[in-house]
């Protein structure tokens, strides 16, 4: 039984702080929000998204009506990218400032939440700058209120304290992880996600399966982790393939937002450490990359090195889409075909060579994962020894 590997004498913390709105029409909440926005004395809000799901989900119709209904004022900040870097948040901050926004909604994936995170924190320190802040130059302590309506079922930002921004200049894509940014409200509307496209589905949701999977797996995980990883592929492996063959399906895209937001609590707790701290390099290198789509190529080698580590683990969690582990440390290749199996069912069959990479861009990777500023942090929490010569080895096993 995996209950055994846990230490009962190491005291661990559980964490979930964000107020989350779950369900078809939770859209609606935002009225209740505004209004209470309103109430607190907060006159002008800064609204940052990306280029154009904001619109096309509706969800933009809602927003603007309740801040109008509320007398709030608003910029709208919409030039987000996939993987957005330091000057868009720089440019939405300034914005921000011209208005005196004192909140942040963020509407959209992890990239325009995760860059409204960034906004507020400097909306509190307005003498720093995006770069300041992502080389971790000052530790916030506070932040703007934060309100996150989530577009995706993947990234689980909408409930936890972290942020990802990239430094494009220096290929660095760092993770931030502070209290002052946890969401104080979010809003995960199934309806908002019928129009996500099939690749973008499979990319969000494999995700929130590396989520789980990292976080009951590192050095910090807890009973509570463990749980939250099995349930949270239990959901994706079931519900997946449905939202695949039928995008509108509102119960597969319920329980896939559901299942993305307690991957979100989950990490939040137990951490990331392999193939988060292995992506941002990717990403970081080649910003056209798709974070979901690097983490699924990244995942069979991952388990490949800890298999063996934390083997009772990893055969509970993986049991609802991996048939037949027992939790033994001599069914590594087992794991790791099976993974391969269950990635191939859902649309995943790349490899690192299909996106540009080479065998003599390995050394490259694997310096920027320990030079990146943060993921020195995720990679020592997993359960194995990060040495540079395990990290070399899931590259060169993902090309």
């Amino acid at each position: 039984m995996w209950e055994s590997t846990i230490n009962i004498n190491e005291v661990k913390e559980i964490r979930s702080k964000t107020t989350v709105y779950l369900g078809v029409g939770a859209i609606k909440k935002i009225n209740d929000i505004a209004a209470e926005l309103s109430k607190k004395g907060i006159k002008n809000v800064i609204v940052v998204t990306g280029k154009g799901a904001y619109k096309k989900t509706g969800a933009w119709d809602y927003v603007e009506s309740a801040l109008k209904e509320n007398s709030i004022g608003y910029a709208l900040y919409n030039k987000v990218t996939p993987n957005p870097d330091v000057d868009q948040v720089d440019e939405a901050t300034k914005m921000a400032l011209e208005i005196g926004a004192t909140a942040v909604i963020g509407i959209g994936g992890g990239s325009p939440i995760d860059t409204a995170k960034s906004v507020a924190i400097l909306l509190s320190y307005p003498d720093k700058t995006a770069r300041d802040l992502c080389e971790f130059r000052f530790t916030p302590e506070k932040a703007a209120p934060v309100i996150a309506i989530n577009l995706t079922h993947g990234t689980g930002t909408e409930a936890d304290r972290f942020a990802v921004v990239s430094i494009p200049e220096k290929k660095f894509k760092p993770a931030l992880a502070y209290d002052c940014i946890y969401p104080i409200y979010a809003i995960d509307d199934p309806s908002l996600m019928t129009k996500l496209p099939k690749n973008q589905t499979c990319y969000v949701s494999v995700d929130a399966v590396n989520h789980v999977f990292e976080a009951a797996t590192s050095k910090v995980t807890s009973p509570y982790t463990v749980l939250l990883a099995k349930e949270t592929v239990r959901l994706v492996g079931h519900y997946l393939p449905i939202a695949l063959k039928d995008p509108e399906n509102l119960e597969a895209r319920y329980y896939l937002t559901y299942a993305s937001m307690i991957a979100g609590i989950c990490f939040d707790n137990g951490l990331l450490h392999f193939t988060h701290a292995l992506e941002h390099p990717l990403s970081g290198v080649k910003p056209e990359i798709t974070h979901g789509l690097g983490l699924g190529i990244l995942l069979p080698a991952v388990i490949r090195q800890t298999y063996a580590a934390v083997p009772e683990i990893i055969a509970e969690i993986l049991s609802p889409i991996v048939d037949g582990l027992k939790g033994n440390k001599d069914e590594v290749e087992k794991a790791v075909s099976g993974m391969e199996k269950w990635l191939n069912s859902v649309g995943i069959t790349e490899k690192l060579s299909d996106l540009g990479f080479k065998k003599e861009d390995v050394d490259k990777l694997t310096n920027l994962a320990f030079e990146t500023p943060s993921l020195d942090l995720l990679l020592s929490m997993a359960p194995v020894d990060a040495t540079k010569d395990v990290v070399r080895k899931i590259y060169s096993d993902s090309l």
